[in-house]
């Protein structure tokens, strides 16, 4: 098995342009169960559109025909073919008709796509964000829960609900992926990892395929089709007169490589940007998780200037961001507007002459306007999309950490019936540390095997192995006489009920903390278990008994209430296996009594092993397995290991009982 390194580590500091494009054509994929509502949201666009071109029309005709008192008939320009029908129809109209039919046209289009007249002060567009702050965790909130059109009126609030449902199905979909993935990693996958930094990529990171795949699918579409109706329309109205024509042309290309620089230097600015927010999110869930240490120790002022240093780089390294971007975007509005002011210039000209009218010089300037707005999207969507890409990369590299995965034709497992056997088993960690050393023994059915040892000897280790948690780097684990590896993973552990070191419980009642490993378990059979545990004492003395509430990792208990949950937890689970790592190291003495009696009951009908350096729990086990620097160096019952002189076993005994007898009870 190949142990993942750290995620930290692994995450390069640089995404080449071909990494980029890589990336974003994967996000895309997930774009695949909603391809019918990106559809829905593309048509929706493209509808808005002709609106949008047609709205300057109104204030043309009412400055030609009702100010200027032009004839409908003598316009300087040839009108499109979609106004025609409606001066036709004014021909014959008086100049308060005009205005009045002027008005009406603009109060449909207000109430249609809440645009009116020729300015961009007066067109709306429905949006919607949440408040956020100068980083990337608030920011990328809003990218989880966006909603935006480029209308309003009634068909940008249609288009913005759309929209808004759409963002979040997405991040919810991306978001439950990467957390199933990470959920299925191996157990070390992130021992060299903060939890922080996971925590960040399944929140902040994830947000980031909403900008990436809305801004590639949506924005050369809407934007060119922009660009290309309104040169259309300028053709038809002013083809006479081609510098407009290609002025309008031109801004696009120009705007687009004047940003072309900028994307690697935002790219780089965006990694460093969410790694420092990663960095600040893990001082904040250490030091709640270790706020009685940070007090007790009184670190209180260096965790707080630690935080204060993390959250100053997160804001720091966001603000570098945005300089980028800003100079980013000066760059390719600089192009845009020399040619802008050449087409201002040129059409002046064209006024004084008499070439063009009043009106139409007003719609030239809406559409050049509205060409100019557009160019910017398109020449700014390279280098907006390398913030996206910068998440999608600290995302996928999780997704593509390798996870555990069942062989070809891995069977099911209905119960152990016989016993597990390590062969020859040997374990290294990723960093080429070495954990067990050739080991071998039995555990079988009926019996009570303890490993006993110093600390860091390799004890949980060789737990974890039994259980398939880990896969030895050489030899073999066999379960019944076959190989670990031929049971499907989820039906080998659905016959192991685990007590682990360190005691894991959630933030719900005891009972759904007891039903985690037993959904179906009757009111009875937690009963039972807690009776054998020692933990129904403390539950039924609680007002809401089974009901109670234990807070964030079970913070309403003590130390010894929370273990003896756990031991409870694991009895109630209908498991041929029960493995307890150190279940009595916060039990009070005659707890610890009750639970030895309760490991040999148990150990009757299930195959037990115990790790324990609280002799008494493991003093009627059937063998005793000393293990030594990833080795067992002796094993045995209780009385045989005593008997060796100078024994290991013996030795590590008599140093926790004064050396007294041998013989001497160890309660």
């Amino acid at each position: 098995m190949t142990v993942s390194a750290s995620t930290k580590a692994s995450t390069p500091v640089e995404i080449s342009t071909g990494e980029s494009i890589a990336l974003l054509r994967r996000a895309i994929r997930y774009v695949h169960p909603f391809r019918w509502r990106f559809v829905g949201k593309l048509l929706i666009g493209m509808l808005s559109l002709f609106p949008l071109v047609l709205v300057p029309w109104p204030a043309k005709i009412l400055v030609d025909h009702a100010i200027e008192d032009i004839p409908l008939g003598e316009s300087k320009t040839p009108l499109p073919f979609f106004i025609e029908p409606f001066t036709n129809m004014l021909v014959d109209a008086s100049t308060l008709e005009i205005v009045y039919w002027c008005i009406g046209v603009q109060a449909v289009l207000l109430v249609l796509v809440g645009a009116i007249g020729t300015s961009g002060r007066e067109n709306d567009q429905a949006e919607a964000y949440l408040s956020s702050g100068h980083d990337n965790a608030t920011r990328t909130e809003n990218e989880a829960n966006a909603g935006f059109s480029l209308a309003g009126g009634l068909l940008g609030l249609f288009d913005f609900r759309w929209t808004i449902k759409l963002t979040q199905d997405l991040n919810h979909h991306y978001r439950s992926q990467l957390f199933e993935r990470i959920q299925a990693l191996p157990m070390v996958s992130f021992d060299d990892e903060r939890v922080g930094d996971a925590v960040y990529r399944v929140m902040y990171d994830t947000p980031s395929i909403t900008n990436g795949v809305y801004r590639i699918l949506l924005t050369p579409i809407l934007s060119m089709g922009m660009i290309l109706g309104i040169v259309a329309v300028i053709q038809e109205v002013f083809g006479e007169h081609p510098v407009l024509v290609w002025s309008a042309l031109a801004m696009l290309p120009l705007s687009f490589f004047a940003t072309a620089p900028f994307a690697s230097s935002i790219r780089r600015r965006s990694l460093a940007s969410r790694a420092a927010g990663a960095s600040s999110t893990t001082t904040v869930e250490e030091g709640l998780t270790n706020i009685l240490a940070v007090q007790s120790l009184g670190g209180s002022e260096r965790e707080s200037k630690r935080f204060d240093r993390d959250s100053w780089d997160s804001f720091s390294e966001y603000r570098s961001v945005v300089r980028a971007v800003i100079f980013a975007v000066l760059a390719a509005m600089i192009p845009g507007f020399v040619i802008y002011a050449n087409a201002f210039l040129y059409g002046i000209d064209l006024v004084i002459a008499d070439s063009i009218s009043r009106g139409d010089f007003l719609l030239l300037l809406s559409y050049y306007g509205l060409i100019f707005a557009s160019a910017i999207e398109i020449g700014a969507l390279w280098f907006r999309v390398q913030g996206s890409t910068a998440g999608l990369q600290r995302v996928f590299f999780l997704m593509d950490l390798e996870g555990e995965r069942d062989l070809e034709g891995a069977g099911d497992l209905e119960a152990v019936r016989e016993s597990i056997r390590l062969d020859d088993v040997s374990f290294r960690f990723a960093d080429g540390t070495l954990a067990v050393d050739a080991v071998s023994f039995e555990a079988r059915i009926g019996q009570v095997t303890a490993l006993v040892g110093p600390a860091g000897a390799g004890k949980t280790t060789l737990a974890h192995l039994l259980c398939g948690y880990l896969m030895p780097s050489s030899g073999s684990v066999l379960l019944d006489g076959r190989p670990l590896e031929e049971f499907q993973r989820e039906a080998l552990r659905q016959q192991i009920g685990f007590v682990f070191q360190e005691t894991a419980l959630f933030d719900d009642s005891i009972a759904d903390n007891l039903r985690l490993g037993a959904p179906n378990a009757t009111e009875e059979e937690m009963r039972a278990a807690t009776l054998r545990s020692g933990a129904s004492e403390f539950i039924d003395a609680l007002p809401q008994g089974y009901e109670t509430p234990l807070g964030r990792s079970g913070s309403k208990l003590s130390v010894g209430q929370k273990q003896r949950l756990s031991i409870a937890r694991a009895l109630i689970r209908p498991a041929s296996v029960l493995i307890l790592d150190e279940p009595s190291s916060a039990l009070d003495p005659e707890t610890e009594r009750n639970l030895a009696r309760t490991i040999e009951e148990v150990g009757r009908e299930k195959l037990v092993v115990v790790i324990a350096h609280r002799l008494s729990t493991i003093r009627n086990a059937d063998q005793i397995l000393f293990v030594e620097d990833g080795r067992i160096v002796e094993r045995g019952s209780h009385d045989e290991l005593m008997a060796i002189e100078n024994g290991a076993y013996r030795r590590f005994v008599e140093l926790q009982t004064g050396g007294v007898n041998r013989d001497a009870s160890l309660d």
